[in-house]
């Protein structure tokens, strides 16, 4: 049941405001204004989905079929702030918000097709209960919302890694091998995923994910994540 009158209050007290520029939203908004929306750093990927800059990334690494990022990363930007908000300030409705945008993008081009579930990048439980959620599952979230393609937990983390930030593209190899599984291969095999995540750096965790799904039997891995920089 809603209470109008109380939700209106509530919103003279706490107004929404935009997340990048600060200004109130209007009901029809959520998390972002219509004109941030409009200059957000769309990558455009989803046109040219294989043999592009991110995949090369991950060439040796695993077998890739799409490989997408929904915006450009880059410093003091409009995508590491939101990304600052969403891993960092308990704002998990901003990855719902971004899931559905970049969902709407992949629908107009028919991306909805392509694949039985959206599987997040895990977080080990201690951080997940530490942060309160999953980032990369919000985004997921909020892409299987538009796509209405079920989102997956089969994949989890087992091991509790120290953060990738500051480390190489050894390191980071070196700091995920082995820290992932399946519950339930019987649910991964013979189906077409898409693994997705927050950013893409390396690649280095994505690849270790695909790899843990393909030895499930997944039918076919693309990848997609919130952001990624260039090389």
């Amino acid at each position: 049941m809603r209470f109008p009158i109380f939700e209106d209050f509530l919103s003279l007290l706490f107004p929404k405001t935009c997340c990048l520029c600060k200004r109130s939203l209007y009901d029809f908004e959520n998390q972002l204004c219509k004109w941030c929306i409009a200059s957000l750093p769309i990558t455009h990927y989803h046109q040219q989905p294989f043999q592009n800059d991110l995949q090369v990334k991950l060439m040796g690494l695993t077998q890739t079929g799409r490989v997408m990022a929904f915006l450009r990363f880059t410093k003091k930007g409009d995508s590491q702030k939101l990304l600052h908000q969403l891993k960092y300030k308990n704002k998990p409705e901003i990855g719902l918000e971004l899931g559905r945008i970049y969902g709407f993008l992949l629908k107009e081009h028919g991306f909805q097709l392509y694949w039985d579930q959206i599987t997040p990048v895990p977080l080990h439980p201690l951080k997940q209960k530490r942060r309160g959620y999953n980032q990369s599952e919000q985004f997921a979230l909020g892409l299987s919302e538009v796509l209405e393609i079920p989102v997956s937990r089969d994949l989890e983390r087992t091991q509790f890694t120290e953060t990738q930030t500051k480390k190489t593209r050894l390191q980071r190899l070196a700091n995920v091998a082995d820290v992932f599984q399946i519950k339930n291969a019987a649910h991964v095999a013979g189906k077409s995923i898409l693994l997705v995540d927050d950013v893409m750096t390396t690649g280095a965790t994505l690849a270790t994910c695909a790899n843990v799904l393909w030895a499930a039997e997944a039918c076919s891995i693309d990848l997609a994540v919130l952001a990624a920089g260039r090389n």
